[in-house]
């Protein structure tokens, strides 16, 4: 152990501590705009400079090492003047917009200038330099993620968090040197474009606006607002963890009730429970795992709760993709459930016509934003916000969010779930809940344990175990982990199954999840994550007596005919033929004519093999999908599915109208562009 003085106070710390570790146990505040305790130390922000008796120079207290005998000072007049220069130089290059910022009220620079009063003295300098080459500034083409280097003050942790310290993704780094240091992707490319798998931990480690999950909150509260719609909202598992972080409670605490309560002030008229889907999960997952292990084909199976988890294989490992469960996320589930289940019939009847609901995920992850507009489910959810955004909302409605009641309950019939339903917030959660269904249906009995604790941590990297019956199953902890195990052949033989999330900690660390500078946050979420599972009456997906009452009345067979249509996807290597094939169904589907044609070369055609005809190029495609009739509501969605659900390159398709027919494709860049290629020609035959 250690002993030194900060700010005159005796502090003891372990040996190899730093003095930023010191001063915070000391009950000193020591600001901070590149620290993250998950993270190397950067030391670039130098807003953590402390002043140490015998050194001549100021020190980043969050890289240098505490020393025996160390006299430290925190707000000496020499490190407040520094400070305040330091900040100066950043308020000059950082733009005046923070009633426009999405992180306006919760921006780390910003608490600093509103706490010190500090102000700009400096004319304005761009924070990325314009002229030839400049990087791109503003960058809105994911549909998870949105980019603005205008407000970059760069720290540098999206790119360790995006590289080897972190997800090891790399596809932001930094270019330039001096005023023209940015952290860039590679060529520059828009985010859409590049390798990313939209994991979100960027923006969970941004202090400012430079990175963010692209805002759906403001499009929601017009919905809400305008009252026209049945608004349902379903929530995930880590969120009614999490959200009291954002008001001041105690990471942990179980919020449950209050989040019900907020989201029925805000304007949602149900709220439904995101475990009830994963309840269904585990039911079509364990069914697909049980048929696989019967036939000895495509082993081990790989979960495919994760969206981020499934980016990555489809970008980067299209080989995996058979391996892939094809059964949908929960979101997606539940999603499908209300919107073509049993609750549209239900809406129906109140409503008196066919009628769909507007449905809005509550999500800890940003790749849910991504998820919702896959082919062949988009639709099926509405709008997806995170954790954060909704307490950007709750407050935006000056509802006070911890002076609420917490005996809010969700919805009949998409709201009952059990214990395997909730632990799916956690890294092995997805693992140990088909273990928990699968070993029974297996053995027809309950005299394998209910808790798999070799399964759960947030720490480790892979947690493996055998299950009776099965074989031995495995759980990735983070993308980097799983990257690095299939690197090597022997996950093919060793395992029967494996549970990859992409994020470490699971959902509980999502991109989406609040902004936490507490080393044991993910430890303090999980214990409150298993505490509801040991208090659930039930604790196993097939106990769930409303998801028996859904096959017995509505699906049949867990992964039978209706299943298949309802409740599980498929898979195309991306920039495929086979990925643009689904992506222009999935918009005739929808009869989004816009995105269909730009989905078609200049010069293309698209022969229908039906009496519609054929169409010549954008224009033509676009106007014969405006003479399609309009897409059905509720029960009667019908959509085109591929007949294979993972393949490279097979292009059968099952119709709306359960035909099974197989198309060609041709695909062409168009001249003049280095954008991807379209489809030059499009042609349908009956099988």
């Amino acid at each position: 152990m250690i002993q030194l003085k900060v700010n005159g106070l005796q502090v003891e710390v372990d040996d190899g501590a730093t003095l930023l570790t010191a001063a915070r146990k000391a009950g000193v505040h020591v600001p901070t705009l590149c620290h993250h305790p998950r993270l190397p130390p950067l030391a670039v922000c130098r807003m953590c400079v402390v002043e140490v008796e015998g050194t001549q120079r100021l020190q980043p207290s969050c890289a240098t090492a505490a020393k025996q005998g160390d006299i430290v000072e925190t707000e000496s007049g020499v490190v407040r003047t520094f400070r305040q220069a330091n900040a100066e130089w950043l308020l000059a290059r950082h733009p005046d917009s923070c009633m426009h910022c999405e992180v306006n009220g919760a921006c780390r620079l910003q608490s600093l200038v509103h706490e010190h009063q500090w102000e700009s003295r400096w004319p304005h300098v761009p924070a990325v330099l314009p002229g030839p080459g400049a990087h791109l500034v503003t960058d809105h083409t994911s549909p998870s993620i949105w980019r603005d280097l205008s407000k970059c003050i760069e720290c540098g942790l999206c790119a360790q968090v995006c590289g080897s310290p972190g997800q090891e993704q790399h596809v932001i780094g930094f270019a330039g040197r001096a005023g023209d240091r940015a952290p860039v992707t590679v060529f520059d490319q828009p985010l859409a474009e590049t390798r990313c798998i939209s994991c979100g931990q960027c923006t969970l480690v941004c202090p400012v606006g430079a990175l963010v999950e692209a805002p759906a909150w403001h499009a929601a509260l017009e919905v809400l607002d305008s009252r026209q719609h049945m608004a349902v909202a379903m929530v995930a598992p880590a969120t009614r963890i999490a959200i009291g972080e954002e008001f001041g409670f105690k990471p942990g605490t179980i919020s449950t009730g209050r989040l019900i309560n907020a989201l029925r002030a805000l304007g949602f008229k149900q709220v439904f429970d995101v475990n009830f889907g994963a309840d269904v999960t585990i039911m079509e997952e364990s069914a697909e795992l049980l048929g696989r292990l019967m036939d000895g084909r495509q082993l081990p199976l790989l979960t495919s709760c994760c969206p981020a988890w499934v980016n990555w294989v489809e970008i980067n490992r299209p080989d995996l993709l058979v391996h892939l469960s094809d059964t949908r996320s929960p979101q997606q589930i539940l999603g499908s459930l209300t919107k073509r289940g049993p609750f549209a019939r239900t809406l129906a009847a109140t409503a008196g016509r066919p009628t769909q609901a507007f449905v809005v995920g509550i999500m800890p992850c940003t790749a849910k934003k991504d998820e919702a507009l896959r082919p062949g489910m988009s639709g099926d959810v509405d709008l997806v916000l995170t954790t954060r955004e909704l307490a950007r909302m709750i407050r935006a409605r000056d509802i006070a969010f911890g002076a609420l009641d917490d005996d809010g309950r969700f919805d009949d019939p998409l709201g009952e779930s059990t214990g395997a339903g909730q632990i799916f917030g956690a890294s092995g959660g997805v693992m140990e809940a088909l273990v928990r269904t699968a070993s029974f249906i297996v053995r027809g009995d309950r005299t394998l344990p209910l808790e798999w604790h070799q399964l759960r941590g947030v720490d480790e990297g892979i947690k493996t175990t055998d299950v009776p019956g099965m074989g031995r199953v495995a759980v990735c902890n983070g993308i980097a982990v799983a990257q690095r195990l299939l690197q090597t052949e022997g996950w093919r033989t060793e395992y029967v199954a494996i549970e990859v999330m992409a994020c470490p900690g699971g959902c509980l660390g999502g991109g989406g999840e609040p902004k936490s500078q507490d080393r044991d946050i993910l430890t303090k979420r999980a214990q409150a994550i298993y505490t509801l599972d040991g208090a659930a009456p039930r604790r196993r997906s097939h106990e769930n007596l409303s998801v028996q009452a859904l096959y017995a009345e509505a699906i049949g067979e867990a992964n039978g005919v209706a299943a298949q249509a309802l409740l599980h996807t498929a898979y195309a290597p991306r920039g495929s033929a086979r990925s643009l094939l689904m992506r222009f169904l999935d918009a005739v589907d929808r009869r989004d004519a816009h995105t269909a044609a730009s989905l078609i070369h200049p010069d293309g055609d698209w022969i229908t093999g039906a009496d519609l005809g054929e169409a010549h190029g954008p224009i033509e495609v676009a106007q014969l999908i405006g003479k399609l009739p309009p897409r059905d509501e509720g029960e009667a969605i019908a959509r085109h599915r591929m007949a294979v659900a993972a393949s490279l390159d097979d292009l059968t398709v099952i119709t709306p109208a359960g035909e099974c027919c197989r198309f060609e494709l041709e695909l062409e860049t168009a001249p003049g562009t280095g954008s991807p290629p379209l489809i030059k020609r499009l042609v349908r035959k009956r099988l």
